[in-house]
């Protein structure tokens, strides 16, 4: 049997492996010039004025609601069909969530659906909206921007799927991350996104106080810049100059830091990211030429707006046409050497937040998890390996 296809996987070449190593060998292997290096390329990169790296994903969505100063009882809108980060981030925060439907073709939130979620805010202040670019698929967002803003809130792109992602809105086209709609834009680096640091995530901004305040909340609260001091008696000395080891702990932070060592991994992946992207955007177009005589039983989820950098490539299937359920059918590609996966069960029925929240009917979001599956793609696949998914598929379903 062939080697077993994952539906994921990051591609590690030797300049990277060689990148880690002089970090290894040098003098910072934390807090050190490799840091502010991949920021400042990461924002070369999306168009961002402020890049500022933090340890995950994660991390950068606690992060920009913590910056964005979101309170206690205050809600944030984030749609049911994502990774369940997106909403906890808010809960971190001692926020409330409010789960928006998507549209059950592509799991986007839509104008829409956000539009039915702001009907249900129930009296709570709306902080913010966090879109989510699913797959690499990109959200509506002047849309969204301009009802969120109706509504006295900002948006927060998730684009954790989306490094690379082209939008569309108008003459000009736009990169995902430039946050010219947003806030906040934030990424993941983790090893199946299309680039990889091991860990690590970004967010960025074109909002400097912001960044000030996002580069603060990552280390602890701590302020070492003497312009921002507080204490003049105990940070300086007579001369009016600062003591050379002052600090101040302004705000109550993480240690969300990213370390140089990630970060050198992390500045040889960035530079290829167009090579990253345009195979995975060839490999997703193979497969939409190789599903098409499945359909309708199998078909490719809907685009976005503008050109994705495809993260996932995921196939909505009717099941109940097929006469074989999901599990059976990644049974059956597993055992043909192949991986699948689910992208994801909607939030709003995971235990924590439907005691939280009590049931609720977002049938976007239900009709969405009940076709999904995730089918390999990543940069270092073959366009054989394509072929040997779309046969292997066919083979499970009955249609070879």
């Amino acid at each position: 049997m062939a080697d077993f296809l994952p539906y994921g996987r990051q591609l590690i070449e030797d300049d990277d492996v060689a990148a880690v190593v002089e970090a290894l060998r040098s003098d910072f292997l934390t807090t050190g010039p490799r840091v502010e290096a991949f920021e400042q390329a990461f924002a070369d990169t999306v168009g961002a004025r402020h890049a500022i790296a933090c340890a995950n994903g994660t991390a950068a969505l606690h992060l920009a609601l913590m910056a964005l100063d979101m309170r206690p009882g205050e809600a944030a809108i984030v749609p049911s069909v994502t990774f369940a980060a997106t909403a906890n981030a808010a809960r971190y925060v001692d926020g409330e969530v409010v789960f928006a439907d998507v549209d059950a073709d592509s799991g986007l939130m839509t104008p829409a659906t956000l539009a039915d979620a702001l009907e249900r805010l129930e009296g709570r202040t709306l902080r913010a909206v966090l879109p989510v670019h699913l797959a690499g698929s990109v959200c509506d967002l002047p849309v969204l921007r301009a009802l969120a803003g109706e509504a006295g809130a900002v948006l927060v792109e998730d684009a954790c799927h989306a490094l690379g992602s082209v939008m569309a809105f108008g003459d000009a086209a736009e990169r995902v991350g430039d946050a010219r709609h947003s806030a906040a834009t934030c990424f993941s680096f983790h090893p199946v996104k299309t680039i990889a640091t091991g860990e690590g995530g970004m967010v960025t901004t074109g909002d400097a106080d912001l960044a000030a305040r996002l580069r603060r909340f990552r280390s602890h609260g701590i302020a070492r810049d003497a312009d921002l001091f507080r204490l003049p008696a105990q940070s300086f000395d007579a001369s009016g100059e600062a003591n050379p080891w002052a600090y101040e702990l302004q705000d109550l932070g993480f240690n969300y830091r990213l370390p140089d060592i990630l970060c050198a991994l992390g500045i040889s992946q960035l530079a290829k990211l167009p090579r990253f992207v345009a195979r995975r955007r060839a490999l997703a177009a193979r497969y939409r030429q190789l599903l098409a005589p499945l359909a309708p039983l199998v078909r490719p989820a809907a685009a976005g707006a503008g050109e994705a950098a495809p993260h996932l490539f995921v196939a909505l299937i009717d099941f109940a046409a097929a006469g074989l359920s999901r599990k059976q059918l990644m049974d059956g590609l597993r055992a043909r050497g192949i991986g699948s996966q689910v992208h994801y069960i909607p939030v709003h029925r995971q235990p924590y937040y439907r005691d939280r929240y009590g049931e609720l009917e977002l049938p976007g979001a239900d009709a969405w998890y009940a076709r999904c599956l995730s089918l390999p793609l990543f940069a270092g696949m073959a366009e054989g390996d394509v072929e040997r998914v779309a046969k292997a598929l066919a083979e499970v379903l009955g249609l070879s």
